[in-house]
């Protein structure tokens, strides 16, 4: 079956700091073809849906969501169309940058002159981790918490333990308490830290360092964790909602579709110091190939991408 095919300068997959970072670069630098695919019916990636602050910069920290509009208005109004509700399938051609992709207007293949894959990383489900015991109701990640609490509104529970004690961590003990569920321990194998400790004395948060989950206990609902405490005690805490935090691994389907080389130990695309890709003419970037960077950190390499894009396309 033969398909129109539509062609820009630039195709953008994703539209998180990195994607729309790059994109409004290149728009803004004159590149007229930039457009930008998201497959979430609304851009600006995961911190749309932080609302805690840590955004923008120092000296103008921004909530997440206030950042995401601001970056998805940047682009815009550089001239970048972000087109949302849109899936890229995979990869129509083995040797051009051309992508077969579906929306609401159905099945389209779009030809670029480049392709900038900027699809993020996201947090290994409770399956992946292999965490033993049943399988009930009120396992999330902190992505599934964030969403629901802020996106949906839905209820999470009344009594939960965090697990994981990096930034996402303390991220999700407070849409958690946003949310009016107690915060029966955060455990981390690791140390308690700066924020561990303000978590313990300001919040009120048990802080359970170097323990372990061990078993998910109850159904169809959670009722409890039991964990391992470094010295070999286990004890049961009780709680309905438990949530995974951290464990990040890149979004790289489209990337291992395409072929592209990956990296053996992050398992995203690897990529060079101009971001380009082992395939010729497809740039990575951001959390695809980094994991676990903020979003200040993703946003700055989208930025220095955009002279090394500017070369490919022969306008420097």
């Amino acid at each position: 079956m033969n398909h129109a095919v539509r062609r820009v300068d630039v195709l953008v997959i994703g539209s998180g700091p990195a994607g729309l970072a790059v994109a409004t670069g290149l728009a803004a630098a004159g590149v007229r073809g930039v457009e930008v695919l998201e497959r979430e019916q609304q851009a600006g990636g995961v911190p749309r849906h932080c609302r805690h602050g840590g955004f923008g910069t120092p000296w103008r920290p921004l909530s997440g969501p206030a950042y995401a509009s601001r970056s998805v208005r940047a682009a815009e109004d550089a001239g970048a169309a972000v087109r949302t509700g849109v899936t890229a399938l995979g990869w129509a051609d083995a040797t051009t940058p051309t992508l077969d992709t579906v929306g609401v207007h159905g099945h389209e293949r779009i030809a670029a002159r480049a392709v900038v894959l900027a699809t993020g990383a996201r947090e290994r489900p409770r399956a992946a981790r292999l965490v033993p015991g049943t399988r009930p109701a009120g396992i999330l990640s902190t992505g599934e918490l964030q969403q629901s609490v802020h996106l949906f509104g839905h209820y999470v529970g009344a009594r939960a333990v965090v697990v994981g004690g990096e930034s996402v961590g303390h991220a999700a003990v407070g849409t958690l308490r946003r949310a009016g569920a107690a915060v029966t321990a955060l455990i981390t194998e690791g140390g308690a830290g700066r924020r561990g400790l303000d978590a313990r004395m300001r919040l009120g948060v048990p802080v359970l360092t170097r323990t372990t989950l061990t078993e998910i206990l109850g159904r169809p609902r959670a009722t409890g964790a039991r964990v391992r405490h470094a010295d070999g005690r286990c004890v049961v805490l009780p709680c309905d909602t438990i949530v995974l935090t951290g464990d990040f691994v890149p979004d790289h389907e489209l990337a291992r579709r395409g072929g592209l080389s990956l990296d053996p130990d992050t398992h995203g695309p690897t990529a060079d110091a101009a971001s380009r890709s082992s395939r010729p003419g497809v740039f990575a970037l951001g959390n695809l190939v980094h994991v676990n960077r903020p979003a200040r950190a993703a946003a700055a390499e989208g930025r220095r991408a955009v002279p090394p894009l500017l070369r490919h396309l022969g306008m420097r």
